[in-house]
């Protein structure tokens, strides 16, 4: 019976040696290209996805910190504007050109020919 089942082993590794060798034979790996060359293409897609995605995210990056500095620079010079339009500002800044501000109202004109 031991004599039995080791015979029974060795022709089911045998059989299995014998698949093995059918399943990659000449024919059956021509007759495959098409499907291996499917697979690498897919291979190739894959990575240049993922680089192209990295790219993506490194410009995403630079941009949003471009972004930042642009709103930075923004608020600092309307900071500016508005400080430098407040009436006693503008008093200042004109004052070496010779110009004094009016300390009368300013007188109203009308057309009286009608």
């Amino acid at each position: 019976m031991a004599e039995n089942k080791n015979t029974d082993q060795q022709q089911t590794t045998s059989n299995q040696k014998i698949e093995w060798k059918k399943l990659l034979n000449y024919k059956w790996v021509e007759k495959n290209i098409p499907f291996f060359l499917f697979l690498s293409l897919l291979a190739v897609l894959y990575i240049y996805n993922g680089h192209f995605n990295d790219k993506i995210a490194r410009k995403i990056s630079t941009t949003e910190k471009h972004i930042k500095e642009m709103e930075y620079e923004y608020k600092t010079i309307k900071s500016e504007v508005i400080f430098r339009s407040k009436a006693s500002e503008l008093v200042k800044a004109v004052e070496p050109l010779g110009l004094k501000e009016l300390l009368t109202p300013p007188v109203l004109l009308s057309d009286t020919i009608k």
